[in-house]
């Protein structure tokens, strides 16, 4: 029996938490993860622009009120 097939096997409640279990181990883990390069540099970039003009940014809460009102 493949993996796939037996983890269908598992009802969807129990299917939810092996992925939550498998998300908070990773989450454990993560300084052992790999920067992408990328990320590393779209994160820099916005960090210079934040700092060439902090005006621009946005508090949390402001942000979360525009999202969540579909002006984000």
């Amino acid at each position: 029996m493949s993996a796939i097939t037996e983890l269908k096997s598992l009802s969807i409640p129990e299917r939810l938490q092996l992925v939550e279990d498998l998300w908070d181990s990773i989450a454990l883990d993560q300084q052992s993860l790999p920067d992408h390069p990328q990320v590393v540099e779209e994160i820099r970039r916005r960090r210079a622009m934040f700092e060439a003009n902090p005006g621009t940014g946005l508090a949390w809460d402001q942000l979360k009120r525009r999202i969540r009102s579909g002006h984000g």
